[in-house]
């Protein structure tokens, strides 16, 4: 079940806190936007049962199958998502950018010949802050039993047909809104041969100098009912690594004595979208401290090889007779990743959860930067950090810092300091619980909660 953010404001629990040099007493924003509660409920599962249904028509989207028919291959799929951005875009006066991402693989076990692995991405730029960026995306290939077979009927209803469907339904939802921030919308392509084109967009990503708060990635959102004989249709699972990929030796060396392992932007993310699914009808986020599944991948990875915040999100129970499998009946048990295993309304539920937490950050101040901590040996806890560009952040409110044990989970106890860039936390002591800071927009939107140190920063903001 969620966990309740509590606001804690008696004298008994917290103690006097300054901020700054005076007491922030001005007052908070509402305690959230409810165009929020519209986008919780707002993705369509008739949408998203047509489009998995068009994407299961094209046969196989397998990465090295046709690209010239126009009816069956991973060209034909890759050109009718194009069509449908375009469509989109059309729908909000332009709104989106549509192009392609590319990049040419081989020499590699699952791709072992010259092939150009295309993705398509729809941009929808920030109105102040546009070089922030929030992505989700799913996966346009597909693939059977042998993942080398290229011809054979891959219909990838559920994987990752409904990932993709949701992407494109929350293009649909979001695309109504202007936001700061930007948001992306990515089909990506060669997930199954290497999580080629997750890496391809990373690397752009990286190249051109893009500050990535979050990357949302929807793999098999479509499935309630698991291998283990529970049907669940009211669970998400987001999946989040610990300690960044590229995290250096001094900075290991850091967060040794001061903490950090279960605070990456990564897992600080995690929380965000737990939070968010209050927004979301009948829908809980179990968190999963683990890049991926054990021993598994999925286009996130490439994001969080660069330090990149980037999550998994997906259903809580799967069934691995629909996943990798040809289609095929065995001693009366069915193989195969049909249509009939996707749930529609709870794929709609998924996207939901991605919708509000993609609107929740771009409408939201960028998370700030540079935090810092102080207070070993003190009654009281010191907390620092870096106001964005007011450019980039017109819409700033101010700063909310956050705590909890270091055994929880998820945020516990949080106040309001406003408009600075230091507070102390009289008689909380620094030794007994986790602590972070987040940005609080004027309509009462948040970033996620940024740890101290280079364990918890999201990037250059």
């Amino acid at each position: 079940m969620r966990r309740i953010v509590h606001m804690l404001a008696s004298v008994a629990v917290l103690p006097a806190l300054m901020a700054g040099t005076a007491f922030a007493l001005d007052t908070p924003p509402p305690a959230s936007k409810p165009e929020l509660d519209i986008i919780g409920s707002a993705p369509s599962a008739a949408h998203i049962e047509r489009d998995v249904r068009t994407l299961v028509g094209f046969g196989t989207r397998h990465t090295l199958s046709d690209t010239t028919s126009e009816t069956r291959g991973i060209g034909a799929a890759r050109r009718w998502v194009f069509a449908e951005f375009e469509r989109i875009s059309r729908d909000c006066g332009g709104c989106l950018e549509v192009r392609y991402v590319s990049g040419t693989v081989q020499g590699e076990p699952r791709i072992p010949g010259p092939v150009e692995v295309v993705s398509v991405i729809a941009i929808q730029r920030g109105t102040t802050d546009p070089s922030r960026y929030v992505i989700m995306s799913g996966d346009i290939d597909s693939r059977g039993s042998d993942v080398m077979d290229a011809t054979s009927d891959a219909p990838g209803a559920n994987d990752n047909a409904s990932g993709l469907a949701g992407t494109l339904e929350a293009a649909r939802v979001l695309s109504r809104h202007r936001f700061p921030g930007t948001i992306v919308y990515a089909a990506l392509s060669g997930e199954e041969q290497g999580l080629f084109g997750g890496k391809i967009l990373a690397d752009e990503a990286h190249k051109n100098g893009w500050r990535i708060e979050a990357m949302l990635n929807n793999d098999m959102i479509g499935n309630i009912k698991g291998i283990d004989g529970v049907t669940d249709n009211h669970t998400a699972r987001v999946f989040a690594e610990g300690t960044r990929a590229n995290e250096t030796v001094e900075e290991a060396r850091q967060r040794r004595f001061t903490g950090g392992e279960v605070d990456s932007p990564t897992r600080n993310l995690a929380r965000y979208i737990e939070r968010m699914a209050e927004h979301v009808p009948n829908l809980d986020v179990m968190m999963v401290y683990r890049l991926d599944r054990f021993g598994r991948g999925g286009h996130q990875r490439p994001f969080n090889d660069l330090g990149y915040p980037a999550v998994r999100v997906m259903e809580t129970h799967e069934h691995y007779d629909r996943q990798h499998q040809d289609l095929r009946t065995v001693d009366g048990r069915v193989y195969g990743d049909t249509i009939d295993g996707v749930d529609f309304a709870y794929a709609a539920k998924l996207t939901a959860l991605n919708a509000v937490a993609l609107a929740g950050m771009a409408w939201a101040p960028p998370p700030p930067a540079n935090v810092d901590i102080k207070g070993a040996v003190s009654a009281d806890t010191t907390l620092t950090w870096t106001h964005p560009d007011p450019k980039q952040a017109p819409n700033l409110a101010g700063y909310k810092i956050y705590w909890r044990l270091t055994t929880e989970p998820q945020w516990t106890h949080s106040r309001w300091v406003g408009d600075v860039g230091t507070a102390t936390l009289h008689d909380i002591v620094i030794d007994n619980y986790f602590f972070g800071v987040a940005a609080v927009a004027k309509d009462g939107t948040e970033s996620p909660v940024v740890f101290p140190g280079p364990a918890g920063s999201f990037g250059g903001y």
